[in-house]
């Protein structure tokens, strides 16, 4: 980087025709011939991107993994020992997990194409003397083209011409105020502030110049970025690491299980080989739990929608989960943390100083002086400074069909003079026909002024000037007080500075403005070319100062407050000055006083873990380049942080796309920062991004819900088995393979799903995240699924079992091993544990809080997904093919009378417990306070 800045430098302090000279070029251009040659050895102007993976790879890599290939063998061994049916329903298994898995995925990488998108198409060069118009893809170092104001700049270039030149450098820095750009050099402050210096990617507002290219394509800082966004390759979120992690726990559990059933099989009851594979497999089978990747899926889709209605889109399913284990949040500030609307707060004259009310780019405000509201017309010093900042300006405000936000045709800090005036009540088109302008001085950056000349009435002319005030105010020899105009003394200018100080203190920019009339001589126009710099801006009368901020976004306020409760940390990271980013992180709430501010350059001489360590406290970035975003980004996740990065310009895009969860603005951000992002927020605001962080740590919880919801189902599956194999044989098989299939896809998957739409439980945000290395497969979760719930559905289940036979004359004959008898055994095995689910479905909607308080039937999804298990039941016990393929038979009127018992004092006992843990909790909280 600091070879890069060292070139970059370089380019902008040689002299004019040292630059030509090394570039191998003239003021009037390349020839075509050279220009042929060139882009030969330096390529397209063009952003380029890697190689993409093909997507039938993509599609392939999701059905091999541990999981998918032991479906695969089970499913192919299933039909060869003649259970098609079998085979091919675990291979329907196989190809849903594989396609949701490939849906999650499909996303594609669009951020360089963006990029390319904000480059011109075509541009006006110089080829063989002459000027031309070319496609901007076919530029090389050394082209000599013209800018005018409306252009897109397409190469990094140095100004060899330049009239009046300003640059809109947000996409690139994403700072809101323009950069003044002219030949002579001058360093700035910040990246990327060389006054004769324009970079690709950016827009000229005003004035008019000629450049000679010193960088494309992939070479410019735009491609720098490019190149640093291509960099990141995808990686996976915790949500997937930790299901990968935990579908390899249980395949390889399942496999063990399933080898020594299948060995116990044959060497213990005797069981043929064939037989004894189709035994073990079902053991396989019961143990695996098939649905958990749909439903997870599923769920993530639902959170996505309900972020939607949040104004939150998330790109990646995942990203939903990962929200939600957000510890810290890098904030890009301007049209982040504040609105990128100028806005003018006070007025300050030397008789009064003045507040105003309202914010943004909405004429919603009043003028107030000690907190009464103010007409125009009332105080004189005040009218004269509304009406030189609106004749003193060339930006217009329109108003927007669609928006209360209107349509800004200029800069923003001129857009918050003009909206001054209108709260004022001025009519400012009618005071432009009434005081028509007949000259106008340009800003610069060289004098930093801007001065009009107007005709004020028919004897007289107005020289109107505004500017930064060091630069205005030795100007001036006369000060305005009281509508009286008198010598500006050494304590007047004191009394000026002290006040521009303590507004600067604050974070706040100030406008000076000054005046001046002279009579109108008879030759007007003789008298208007006279009227010069040197002429026109001296001897002037000062009238006061307009201070403006960029207003924080009202929202911020309880946002932080939310984020501080949960315990995420935020982090600016602008490329604003250190004072006013401290000042508006101070104002906001999102530091104290004492937070220390580290800018770009220090951070550049910072080692890692000097950076580590000031990560760790109260911290703020300023005037930071892209690349040192994305450093700040990437210590934080070496630190074990789970790092959230807003933005909306191209300089964020590097981090991002580095970042676990990059967030972009739907609204300001541009298409770079939107396609490098993970969530985009279609309202600009920074409170949706806490609502979705709110909605990740409740999917999050859901999913441990769903997840204890499925697993509970497994106990009881393998239970039969494990019957079968200890009674050497002496027990049936209580439930099928095809059974087993039936909980685990049919009545699993719709309950679940009800539960991974359940709304946050009180509380889910006043508590840090989840540890990193928290595991969805928690001891709790374990408790829950098997010792608990899994327990009681296997005694229950293998109760029903016994109690079909026992009807039959168990123990006094046998067990049925076919027949009617056996087939309804199984079928109420089957029966019993889907209603021992739906008892489990209601339970899991809540981890300690009674399923009462949340809403006996708030969740209208678990319902449903409840009448459909019992929907499913039916049919598969009425339905002669069904019947047929699941080994079911029909349940009697009894049956299902017995069945609807089940779930009540299973629903009953677990209120009870949940009670007795809200009593425990309780009382450990009067401890900690006692």
């Amino acid at each position: 980087m600091k070879n890069e800045k060292e070139t970059r430098r370089k380019f902008a302090t040689d002299p004019v025709p040292d630059l030509m000279t090394d570039l191998h070029t003239t003021s009037t251009g390349l020839t075509r011939k050279e220009a042929a040659d060139r882009l030969e050895k330096y390529g397209e102007n063009v952003i380029t991107r890697e190689k993409q993976q093909s997507q039938l790879l993509i599609f392939l890599k999701n059905f091999t993994s541990v999981m998918a290939i032991l479906l695969w063998v089970s499913g192919f061994v299933a039909i060869l020992s003649g259970t098609l049916e079998l085979g091919i329903a675990i291979w329907l298994v196989n190809i849903i997990n594989g396609v949701f898995s490939y849906w999650q995925e499909h996303e594609a990488q669009k951020a360089t194409d963006s990029l390319m998108k904000m480059l011109p198409a075509y541009t006006q060069v110089y080829r063989d003397g002459k000027l031309q118009q070319i496609n901007a893809t076919k530029m090389v170092p050394g082209d000599v083209f013209n800018l005018q104001a409306g252009n897109a700049v397409p190469v990094d270039a140095r100004l060899i011409k330049a009239t009046s030149v300003q640059v809109d450098q947000s996409a690139l820095t994403g700072e809101s105020v323009p950069e003044s750009k002219k030949v002579a050099f001058d360093a700035g402050q910040g990246e990327f502030a060389e006054s004769n210096l324009v970079y690709a990617g950016t827009t000229v507002g005003a004035g008019t110049a000629t450049a000679v290219a010193f960088a494309t394509g992939m070479n410019t800082e735009f491609g720098r970025i490019a190149a640093l966004t291509q960099q990141q390759k995808p990686s996976l979120s915790p949500l997937q690491l930790e299901l990968n992690r935990l579908t390899k726990q249980i395949s390889l559990i399942a496999i063990g299980l399933g080898l020594v059933f299948f060995v116990s099989a044959i060497f213990f009851v005797h069981y043929p080989v064939a037989q004894s594979f189709i035994f073990a497999l079902g053991m396989i089978v019961a143990f695996i739990p098939e649905g958990l990747l749909p439903t997870v899926t599923l769920s993530l889709a639902q959170g996505v929608q309900r972020m939607a209605k949040k104004h939150a889109l998330l790109k990646d399913l995942n990203s939903v989960e990962t929200l939600g284990e957000t510890t810290v949040i890098c904030s890009d500030k301007t049209g982040t943390l504040t609105q990128n609307q100028m806005t003018v707060d006070h007025i300050w004259t030397p008789a009064h100083s003045f507040t105003v009310t309202g914010q943004g780019f909405v004429n919603n405000g009043q003028i107030q002086l000690d907190g009464k509201p103010i007409k125009y017309g009332t105080d004189a010093d005040l009218d004269l400074l509304i009406r030189l900042v609106a004749f003193n300006n060339d930006t217009e405000v329109e108003p927007s069909k669609g928006s209360a936000r209107p349509k800004i045709l200029g800069t923003p800090t001129e857009a918050s003079l003009v909206i001054l005036a209108q709260k004022s009540g001025i009519d400012t088109k009618a005071y432009s026909i009434k005081y028509p302008r007949l000259k106008e001085l340009p800003f610069d950056s060289d004098r930093k002024r801007m001065t009009t000349i107007h005709q004020h009435d028919d004897h007289t002319l107005s020289i109107c000037t505004k500017g930064s005030l060091s630069d205005l105010l030795p100007h001036c020899d006369t000060i305005q007080e009281n509508g009286k105009v008198r010598p500006l003394t050494e304590d007047d200018k004191k009394a000026i500075d002290d006040a521009n100080r303590k507004y600067a203190s604050l974070g706040l920019r100030s406008i000076a403005t000054a005046y001046r009339e002279v009579p109108q001589e008879t030759d007007k126009e003789k008298q208007l070319d006279g009227l010069t710099i040197d002429t026109a801006e001296t001897n002037l009368t000062f009238v006061g100062l307009a201070i403006m901020s960029d207003p924080p976004r009202p929202e911020i306020y309880e946002a932080i407050k939310k984020c501080h409760r949960a315990s995420i940390k935020i982090i600016m990271v602008t490329g604003d000055s250190s004072l006013t980013a401290k000042s508006v992180a101070v104002k906001i709430g999102l530091t104290s006083d004492k937070a220390r501010v580290v800018t770009g350059g220090e951070l550049d001489s910072m080692s890692k873990e000097d950076l580590k360590k000031a990560l760790a406290g109260e911290i703020i970035f300023a005037r930071v380049a892209p690349e040192q975003k994305y450093k700040i980004v990437s210590t934080l996740q070496e630190m074990g942080e789970i790092v959230a990065s807003t933005g909306d310009g191209v300089n964020d895009a590097p981090a991002l796309k580095k970042a676990d969860i990059g967030v972009a603005m739907g609204v300001t951000g541009t298409d770079v920062a939107k396609d490098a992002a993970d969530m985009i927020l279609t309202d600009d605001n920074f409170a949706s991004i806490v609502a979705a962080i709110e909605e990740g740590r409740t999917v999050y919880s859901n999913i441990q819900k769903f997840l204890i919801y499925i697993l509970n189902s497994n106990l009881p599956e393998a239970v039969p088995s494990a019957l079968f194999l200890f009674s050497r044989g002496a027990i049936p098989l209580p439930l099928t393979v095809m059974q087993i299939l039936t909980v685990d896809l049919g009545t699993d998957m719709m309950p679940a799903l009800g539960l991974g739409s359940e709304k946050a439980e009180p509380g889910i945000m006043d508590k840090p995240p989840r540890a990193r290395d928290a595991h969805l497969m928690s001891k709790t979760v374990l408790w829950k699924a098997f010792a608990w719930y899994g327990l009681i559905a296997s005694i229950i289940s293998s109760g029903a079992y016994f109690f079909v036979n026992h009807l039959n004359g168990w123990p006094l004959k046998g067990l049925a091993t076919s027949g009617n008898t056996y087939v309804m055994a199984t079928t109420m095995t089957l029966a019993a544990i889907i209603f021992c689910q739906i008892a489990a479905a209601m339970n899991c909607r809540t981890e300690n809080a009674s399923v009462f308080k949340a809403g006996l039937f708030a969740n209208k999804l678990v319902w449903f997904g409840i009448v459909f298990e019992i929907f499913l039941l039916a049919l598969l016990s009425y339905t002669p093919f069904l019947q047929e393929l699941f080994h079911t038979g029909p349940l009697a009127p009894t049956d299902w009378i017995f069945l609807a018992i089940i779930p009540i004092p299973l629903f009953l006992i677990e209120e009870g417990r949940k009670w007795l843990n809200r009593r425990r909790l309780a009382a450990k909280k009067v401890d900690v306070v006692d």
